[in-house]
């Protein structure tokens, strides 16, 4: 993984993104923030499995179609399966070391966080 700090390249509203085998943060503080780092390895991590291109499609078309259910952005942002993941385990800096493979498909269920 390479964190790199390129603040006009995260959109407005978020503090990084995952793009293998990059992780891009905003602020310059958050290379040493655990969780946020361990939430965007999670990311890698997905991206790895899906051998990186048909992430970025499932995590698109997932977003449309939460979009659609949830008539509300940040609402379908946080229920994509990937960002649920993510979110949920951030704080446990040991998962990576025991996940299983395709863990985030026990994030689909929908259901409004």
């Amino acid at each position: 993984m390479f964190l790199i700090v390129a603040k006009y390249l995260i959109p407005k509203g978020y503090r990084g993104m995952a793009v293998f085998p990059f992780v891009i943060a905003k602020y310059d503080y958050d290379k040493t923030n655990k969780v946020f780092v361990n939430h965007e390895k999670i990311h890698l991590r997905q991206q790895l499995e899906l051998l990186v291109i048909p992430f970025f499609i499932w995590y698109f078309l997932e977003y449309l179609i939460r979009l659609i259910q949830y008539k509300n952005g940040t609402l379908a942002y946080r229920n994509i399966s990937f960002e649920r993941e993510a979110y949920a385990k951030e704080t446990d800096v040991n998962y990576l070391k025991n996940r299983s493979f395709f863990q985030f498909l026990h994030y689909m269920k929908s259901y409004k966080q």
